[in-house]
């Protein structure tokens, strides 16, 4: 990369509002300049829609996937109110993080050309740019402000130039070419002999408050503190050298030093070796990005927490000592012991870190800090801890699953960064988490200690307001009131008779009983809802057929409990159902074709309910029937007043949001049920109970 240094995360405070501005209209351009440059690495078109691995998109999916995050979360931010190419926006909206290794993504996309992706990202760059201009800024930037999500854009770019260079790494040859911006390290030398360290114990404290001045993901806030025992650590960053021990000990051979987890992803790769380790003629080889070098014994090993795990189990069977991972309180400990700080606004990094220096990693001897080397930069280090929520922790309403799809036991943390661990990823504060089995710049130092790794709970399902949906659409029945979302399945199904039933949506779905019920009778039904937390219950259940969740007795006292679809009858209908993320006021092109809407206790917590009302027809089939359910429970926390659809004097007379609903809907729509009256009940503890009447109409469209 050039010499000049490339522009770390803003700092979101300070007093000169215009010089903030242009901070971060230079953050974002910068970026996009990057990232773009990196794609100029791939020789030809075919590039970039051949996979580099079969658990991964393409990258032309990449190159349109972080504009489109732009415009995605633009819009959820009320900032930009247009799409730019709606089919762009739902194609590259979600990537892959598959379940296991031999989870194949075999889905057939038309992807667009590479220009008209170019293009697209060149008009989100007029706009964002335009933003930059026009929208008033105050500082400090917080959590709530609207700059927030702009520079939540660039982050996320940042997040993916990592991701995408690592899919680039693992190219066919032929489709990648050499760069002079992206130059490879050229050093390289005998491999250190790796000490221990003794670490002196002492406490960390770790976790992000929203006053903090940089931009940080939602799993970095909250807080955590821990008395860490005395301990020792390599003082190097494991080398390719000390690996090629456990390789010629036949470690991928036998299965005695993995784990259960690893055992399975041995067996099915059948890995020899690590993956950017390339064995011909006798001699050892080493794939950078762009190409093949003779094998860098000195540069760090790169594997995935499998194979660290091996290799620790390996050593400390052979040495006779309790070697393994860091945990990420331990690595926080040699962080502060190593004397180190964030990466510097105007000076090169103190580790091979934030693209200053190669766009490779390096020998391991290269950046000591304090008295070990690379606890920061080089390569990613995998510890013991799978990601899991500080205490505080809260969700972004603009990217409620950034984090919350990883509470699973099955997400690891990484540490440290890599050479082109830019933006975020370099401050201290990161907490970035991959499944055990998938690769990054990534290697590991180990550590010696009788202390136990901590390991705590990554499951979410204690969130109180999660907890008691789960319980009111798949818990039990409270003073005789039958289950609200299967009575509204019911009273649809009902109501269709005859009628055709191929596609049913549930929107609003929440945590997903009507979109099963449904499934019932129809031969596809898709549930939406705003909030990815709520349908990450529906999809767990579609998955796994379990869902358990803990529900509040009294203060502090929990009550556990567990579902299942068989035993609710519904599992032979899962592979019916899926989940979408998505905003009732402004759905997806692709979400239209239906025989049934149901509107379940959605209108009176939109934004624009009048917007939905006058624009739902035309996802539904002629014949097809819109199933509205609410107590219009009318709240300007949820929708100003001028927006409501009824519940106040027009005229001086009083309107109510039948009227409401009959004169908006009136144009494409006849009442043909209703109004009936459907009551709910929430528990919220074991002694304090919601009980809400629920009006339902039914209305089916006519030409």
């Amino acid at each position: 990369m050039s010499k000049k240094l490339f522009q770390r995360t803003p700092i979101l405070d300070g007093n000169d509002v215009d010089a903030k501005r242009e901070e971060i209209r230079s953050y974002f351009h910068t970026t996009l300049d990057c990232y773009e440059q990196l794609f100029e690495t791939l020789r030809n078109d075919e590039a970039y829609y051949v996979k580099p691995i079969t658990l991964r998109h393409p990258l032309i999916f990449y190159l349109g996937h972080t504009a489109t995050f732009f415009v995605n979360k633009l819009i959820l931010a009320g900032l930009i109110t247009e799409r730019i190419n709606p089919k762009m926006e739902s194609m590259f909206a979600v990537g892959v993080d598959e379940m296991s290794w031999d989870d194949l993504d075999t889905t057939h996309y038309d992807w667009p050309a590479v220009e008209e992706v170019r293009a697209y990202r060149r008009t989100m760059r007029r706009i964002v740019d335009e933003l930059i201009s026009k929208t008033p800024l105050s500082l400090p930037i917080g959590w709530d402000s609207p700059w927030w999500t702009i520079v939540m854009g660039v982050e996320h770019e940042r997040i993916h130039l990592e991701t995408s260079s690592v899919l680039i790494r693992q190219h066919a040859l032929q489709y990648v070419q050499s760069h002079p911006d992206w130059q490879p390290c050229r050093k390289t030398g005998t491999a250190p002999d790796n000490q221990l360290i003794t670490v002196p114990a002492g406490t960390i404290q770790i976790g992000k408050n929203k006053a903090d001045s940089t931009y940080g993901w939602d799993n970095e806030y909250g807080h955590h503190t821990a008395d860490i025992p005395t301990f020792q650590a390599s003082r190097h960053l494991v080398s390719n050298q000390e690996f090629l021990a456990f390789v010629e000990a036949n470690g991928y051979g036998s299965e005695d030093h993995w784990e259960e987890e690893g055992r399975g992803w041995l067996r099915h790769t059948r890995a020899q070796y690590p993956t950017f380790w390339i064995k011909r003629d006798n001699e050892w080889h080493f794939r950078l990005m762009t190409e093949e070098i003779s094998m860098p014994w000195d540069w760090p090993v790169e594997v995935n927490y499998h194979e660290a795990k091996a290799f620790c189990n390996w050593k400390a069977k052979t040495s006779g000592l309790p070697v393994r991972l860091p945990t990420e309180d331990e690595w926080y400990r040699l962080y502060d012991v190593a004397n180190l700080s964030e990466v510097p606004h105007a000076s090169p990094a103190v580790g091979n870190i934030h693209l200053d220096y190669y766009a490779s990693s390096c020998p391991v001897t290269e950046f000591p800090q304090g008295e070990f080397f690379d606890i920061v930069g080089n390569v990613w280090q995998w510890t013991e801890t799978p990601t899991y929520p500080f205490e505080g922790f809260e969700v972004h309403p603009h990217y409620d699953d950034f984090t919350t799809p990883t509470f699973d036991d099955r997400h690891n943390l990484i540490k440290g960064g890599s050479w082109i661990s830019c933006g975020n990823e370099s401050l201290r504060s990161s907490r970035y988490a991959f499944r055990r089995h998938f690769f990054q710049h990534a290697g590991f130092r180990y550590v010696v200690t009788d202390a136990p790794a901590f390991q705590p709970s990554s499951h979410y399902e204690t969130d109180k307001l999660l907890s008691e949906y789960a319980e009111f659409h798949y818990g039990d029945t409270y003073f005789d009131v039958p289950n609200f979302p299967a009575t509204l399945a019911k009273l649809a199904i009902a109501a269709m008779g005859n009628k055709p039933a191929r596609k049913a949506l549930d929107l609003g779905c929440a945590s997903g009983r009507s979109t099963f019920e449904l499934a019932k009778h129809f031969d596809h039904v898709t549930g939406v809802d705003f909030s990815a937390r709520f349908i990450n219950q529906g999809v767990q259940l579609a998955q796994q057929g379990v869902l358990r969740y803990t529900l509040t007795d009294e203060g502090e006292l929990v009550f556990y409990k567990e579902r299942s679809l068989a035993s609710l009858g519904l599992d032979d209908v899962k592979h019916k159902v899926e989940f979408f993320q998505g905003d009732a006021c402004n759905l997806k092109p692709i979400l239209t074709g239906y025989d049934l809407i149901l509107a379940a206790n959605l209108i009176d917590r939109l934004y624009d309910p009048a917007k939905f009302l006058a624009n739902v027809h035309s996802r539904i089939n002629q014949g097809g029937l819109l199933m509205i359910a609410s107590p219009y429970t009318w709240l300007e926390e949820h929708t100003k007043r001028e927006a409501w659809v009824g519940g106040f004097k027009r005229d001086g007379e009083s309107f109510t949001t039948l009227d409401g609903l009959k004169a908006i809907l009136g144009n494409h729509f006849k009442l043909i049920q209703g109004p009936q009256e459907v009551p709910f009940v929430i528990r919220e503890t074991k002694r304090k109970f919601q009980h809400t009447l629920s009006e339902v109409t039914i209305w089916e469209k006519f030409a």
